[in-house]
């Protein structure tokens, strides 16, 4: 059974379009527990985009109004966030869950997202972009996972190749890089699944 949760070394780094080639290639049920902002619906509707008609969208636990920090826009929607209602989804089968932006983005002044992984105790992939920078977030994300002793799949690049940073991160984090996607342009759902499978070995 293939259950993974895919984080990120910070927001925008490419981790909902991951998130859609790995259940797409895993014909898993999809999940992101909180969204925070609901522009052109959200992470949820690209997943529906570009991972194509094997994979099931769950619904999220919490739909926020405000784009920000899932505790800030819960503050602002006046809305509390519960960690009872952010348990995984019963059933079986694959499953992809997409945090929010880093590993300790929170979701209350006394949650992180990195204690909610703990508590699930699914591999995490952690993707990161290659760009200037990356080796030193990519770092402290596994940092951070293993202070809470995540158990951590590997570590997935997106972007141009940088052949430093891809070198570097799985030997000084002493992690397995699962490979790169480049980037797709223009994306669509056959070219996605296309870089996935020639990109990335899980």
């Amino acid at each position: 059974m293939s259950r993974y949760v895919v984080t990120g070394t910070d927001t925008d780094v490419g981790k909902t379009i991951f998130a859609a080639a790995l259940a797409a290639h895993l014909s898993a049920r999809y999940w992101k527990p909180v969204q925070a902002g609901m522009d052109e619906g959200g992470d949820s509707a690209t997943i529906q985009r570009l991972a194509g008609p094997n994979v099931e969208v769950l619904p999220e636990a919490y739909q926020l109004q405000t784009p920000c920090s899932p505790h800030e826009a819960a503050r602002i929607d006046g809305v509390s966030l519960q960690a009872e209602d952010l348990s995984l989804p019963e059933g079986g089968g694959p499953l992809v869950v997409e945090g929010a932006g880093g590993a300790l983005v929170p979701l209350s002044d006394d949650l992180l997202y990195a204690d909610l992984f703990a508590t699930w105790g699914l591999p995490v992939i952690v993707v990161a972009r290659t760009q200037l920078g990356t080796i030193n977030h990519t770092l402290l994300t596994l940092e951070a996972l293993r202070a809470r002793d995540v158990p951590i799949h590997g570590v997935a690049f997106i972007g141009n190749a940088e052949p430093v940073a891809e070198t570097s991160i799985p030997r000084i984090g002493k992690v397995q890089s699962l490979g790169r996607l480049p980037m797709i342009d223009p994306l669509t759902s056959e070219a996605l699944h296309a870089a996935f499978a020639e990109g990335i070995t899980l």
